[in-house]
């Protein structure tokens, strides 16, 4: 059994103060909705949980009523940090899941392909994690002020999401960065931290995150685009 995780319990402070990013309405719907229609459309997905803060749960039936969601879905609250809302969105999957895909709530973008591909990769493999060669020169500043170094971009991925695992793996990960008591930027880096090998997977398409206010034009031209191409290929 195939799990979507999706992780939807951040404040989103760098939106502004009093704007809920995962509710914002861009093209024609919240941004939480397009990816969670995603998952939805994915064939190899069964069952889809969203971590939430604590009494959005309500919304989270509402959402799905007004857009059609049918496949069984489950809303767990979030904690602390991110990787604490992950491990309890873990806690919560159905016993059966073998393969758990976790997705930034904030990705609307997120083709079925590319999930569906970190899915089969995670077979492989037990770990893997969307990602895009760095195209751009990196410099490594120490201050802020001044560059120490360029680093060797050849070597350089920018990663996102999905991050796709078997539930064995990213259980094991995540009870080790625990019990050290430390903290990850995301969940590929708990599997680094045991040694757990992961898996590149190419994304050929934009996969942006809503982050800040400047970010949704952009998002909305995407989504609007692959709404036309759906619509094109249903008529």
């Amino acid at each position: 059994m195939v799990s979507a995780l999706i992780v939807a319990a951040g404040k989103g402070t760098r939106m502004g103060q009093n704007v809920d990013k995962l509710f914002l309405d861009v093209a024609g719907r919240p941004v939480l909705a397009h990816t969670w229609q995603q998952f939805e459309r994915t064939a190899s997905v069964e069952e889809i949980i969203i971590v939430v803060r604590e009494g959005m749960q309500k919304t989270l039936r509402s959402t799905a009523e007004r857009y059609g969601f049918k496949k069984p879905f489950l809303a767990v609250a979030g904690g602390k940090e991110r990787q604490d809302s992950v491990w309890n969105g873990l806690s919560s999957l159905n016993p059966s899941s073998e393969i758990v895909a976790i997705q930034d709530a904030a990705r609307p973008c997120t083709s079925q392909e590319l999930i569906e591909a970190t899915i089969e990769a995670a077979r492989r493999m037990g770990a893997a994690v969307a990602a895009q060669p760095v195209t751009d020169t990196i410099k490594e500043s120490v201050d802020g002020k001044q560059v120490q170094r360029t680093l060797d971009r050849s070597k350089l991925w920018s990663v996102q999401t999905p991050q796709t695992f078997r539930v064995s793996v990213i259980r094991e990960a995540l009870a080790e960065v625990r019990h050290r008591g430390l903290s990850v930027t995301d969940d590929t880096a708990a599997c680094e931290l045991i040694g757990h090998p992961v898996e590149l997977v190419i994304g050929h398409e934009p996969n942006p995150k809503v982050t800040r206010p400047e970010d949704v034009p952009y998002i909305e031209l995407l989504l609007r685009r692959a709404q036309s191409k759906v619509a094109d290929r249903d008529s």
